[in-house]
């Protein structure tokens, strides 16, 4: 043994074990395992099942979509006083099938996508459709039905608004798509000229082999035996300046944007945007996305029972995980909090042999948030 060697152990020897020690690790547990995180619930729904969310001026919004299942209703709500509330009233809920997706513009304004499916029946002609309220009047300011963007099977999802590109902005939809066919649509909400963009193409559709875990199970995406929810394109979510579209496949751990003034004009093909896609790394498994005023990306983990932040160096923060995080799915990022719908879609009939797991009530939960610290 040479001298340096036996040097080094004594010098090892003299530091205390507490030094070599995480600070994070206080036991033999994995310190990632169980709740972390503030999180409050601020809803508890007993029926029907939640999807989107927005918070506008305090105000909780939200979607209940029909095409997992029909339901009374309503299908556009606000959570108030502790109750669920047709919004804007009882009887305009008959002009909305089965609204999903949704999204409050840079003006405040309520916006959603009817994606028109109710459960074993086919879209009606002028069942899917972009539609804009006013919150704070009730009045319905927009409603461009898709028909040219439209397939026999599409799965109208989530959407976003850019009011910086077209005379009354632009509407951004992801397709899911129920029969294979997931693409972007584009909406000019001025014209109602609308169209599909990127249809089949590598940043639309889902990863080929992708495996998850949920509800401890170890599950992989079989087309011909679903067993989680696993789509193309779903999860969407603007810059905080709208110069940017960000996306997600449902079953990929990949993060994709596009320049928005590119997507919005329909003089661009969707060769060319293919080759201006931008891969923006990993993400984690998101069902929804949503950003904050200072450009952090918030994205659900459905696997982690989880909601990471993305922040703008392309690093990630955790900011809760729960295990009454059961499939999150819709999400909104405000000045002060990000809330998230708690689905529990992975639990529904489809994936199960006809027997539905999932257990109301369903819950809407909200995390604070605050700006990002100066270096």
């Amino acid at each position: 043994m040479t001298q340096r060697f036996v040097a080094l152990l004594l010098g090892l020897a003299a530091v205390s074990p507490a030094a070599f020690a995480n600070p994070l690790v206080q036991n033999n547990r994995d310190p990632g395992f169980g709740a972390h995180g503030q999180v409050e619930i601020v809803a508890r729904i007993a029926q029907p099942d939640p999807s989107g969310i927005a918070v506008i001026d305090g105000r909780l919004f939200l979607t209940f979509p029909k095409h997992d299942g029909d339901h009374a209703g309503p299908v556009l709500g606000e959570w108030k006083n502790n109750r669920l509330v047709p919004f804007p009233s009882a009887s305009a809920q008959a002009a909305l099938l089965s609204p999903h997706g949704m999204t409050a513009d840079s003006n405040g304004h309520l916006w959603i996508i009817d994606d028109g499916k109710i459960k074993g029946h086919p879209i009606p002609d002028g069942g899917a459709k972009v539609v804009g309220f006013d919150p704070h009047t009730g009045a319905q300011i927009a409603s461009v039905t898709l028909r040219d963007a439209l397939r026999p099977g599409s799965h109208m999802n989530d959407l976003r608004i850019d009011l910086t590109h077209g005379p009354k902005g632009t509407a951004f939809v992801t397709d899911s798509s129920f029969d294979g066919h997931p693409a972007l649509v584009v909406v000019d909400l001025a014209t109602g000229r609308q169209r599909r963009v990127l249809e089949n193409t590598p940043s639309i559709l889902p990863d080929h082999g992708y495996q998850t875990v949920l509800d401890g199970r170890v599950l992989r995406m079989d087309p011909n035996k679903p067993a989680f929810p696993a789509s193309g394109v779903d999860g969407i979510t603007l810059s905080a300046d709208s110069t940017r579209l960000y996306y997600a496949p449902l079953a990929s751990r990949r993060l994709y944007s596009l320049p928005t003034e590119k997507l919005a004009d329909f003089s661009v093909s969707t060769d060319e945007l293919a080759r201006l896609v931008t891969d923006e790394g990993e993400k984690g498994a998101a069902d929804g996305l949503a950003t904050d005023p200072w450009n952090r990306i918030y994205t659900t983990a459905a696997d982690h029972d989880a909601v990471f932040r993305r922040n703008t160096d392309g690093s990630f923060d955790l900011i809760a995980t729960d295990p009454r995080f059961v499939w999150p799915d819709g999400i909104f990022a405000n000045d002060h909090y990000v809330y998230v719908v708690l689905g529990q879609w992975s639990r529904l009939p489809l994936f199960h042999n006809g027997q539905d797991l999932r257990r109301p009530p369903y819950l809407i939960a909200r995390m604070p948030i605050s700006p990002p610290t100066a270096n």
